[in-house]
């Protein structure tokens, strides 16, 4: 089996499930270290794509990315690992409703498309529903980094077939013609609205983080680390598009003079920021 995920947060609580299980050895992860929900995925089918991506996460993204050095080198040694898988192989991809996981997949497909091997989807969402939704508790997975390995070997071990899609050629057709047209979008921000992906623009989320920012600064109106606020609006999104974007509009909404700043942009530990009332 090998185990094909979109995140680090992901990969690495598969792997520690696995290890507990005795399984580390005999099953291989391949991980992605990124968000699919942000950034271009225009012509990521070839190297001019993975160049702009790399260029736009540079640019836009704060401190450092992930905290990871070497984005570009990263991405394309999954790409070239994704590639190299041989036929007759069991490929499981792990997914959960959310643009991010839901477009890894679709391209991940797509880089599989002329294999001969098996291609079987668990969906986390539909998986940590049915195992562990707590009666008068809601609660949904907003993607798969949120499950701790403990549950994660859970879902793996018990009964693990209910959750196990097989895609059939029709499927995985569907998905790389699904992957085509997403890359044809110049787009920067993807959301999951009724089970499908849709390319939004990038200033789609701008209202609401200034709205809930009013609530939180309250009449008051001061000045308060721009950490706590994307944690404020990160807690009433219901997609996952992560808190580096968050503040690379925040940083945008700075520049237009929507909120007033005090400190130093070159890290998010160095700045503070009100709405501009004047």
């Amino acid at each position: 089996m090998i185990h094909i995920l979109s995140s680090a947060s992901a990969s690495g609580s598969l792997q520690f499930a696995l290890k507990e299980m005795g399984l580390d050895k005999k099953e291989r992860i391949i991980s992605f270290y990124d968000i699919f929900s942000i950034g271009p995925v225009w012509g990521l089918n070839e190297g001019i794509g993975v160049k702009l991506r790399n260029e736009w996460m540079e640019q836009s993204m704060s401190d450092k990315f992930f905290e990871y050095n070497g984005y570009r080198e990263h991405f394309e040694m999954v790409m070239n690992q994704i590639n190299l898988i041989p036929e007759g192989e069991h490929v499981t991809i792990w997914v959960s409703d959310n643009a991010h996981e839901q477009t890894g997949m679709r391209y991940i497909v797509y880089l599989l498309k002329e294999k001969n091997i098996d291609i079987t989807v668990i969906n986390t969402t539909v998986a940590y529903k049915e195992l562990f939704q707590v009666k008068k508790v809601k609660y949904t997975v907003l993607h798969t980094g949120e499950i701790p390995p403990d549950k994660f070997q859970i879902i793996y071990e018990q009964d693990f077939g209910q959750f196990l899609t097989l895609f059939t050629d029709h499927d995985r057709e569907e998905l790389v013609r699904e992957w085509l047209s997403l890359g044809k979008s110049h787009e920067t921000l993807r959301i999951w609205r009724n089970g499908r992906i849709q390319s939004i623009t990038e200033d789609y989320y701008d209202d609401f983080i200034v709205k809930k920012a009013k609530r939180f600064f309250g009449k008051q109106n001061e000045f308060i680390s721009v950490a706590r606020v994307i944690g404020e609006v990160l807690g009433h999104l219901d997609q996952y598009i992560g808190d580096a974007f968050l503040e690379y509009r925040i940083r945008k909404l700075i520049d237009a003079g929507v909120f007033e700043l005090e400190g130093d942009l070159k890290s998010r530990r160095f700045y503070s920021l009100r709405l501009n009332r004047n």
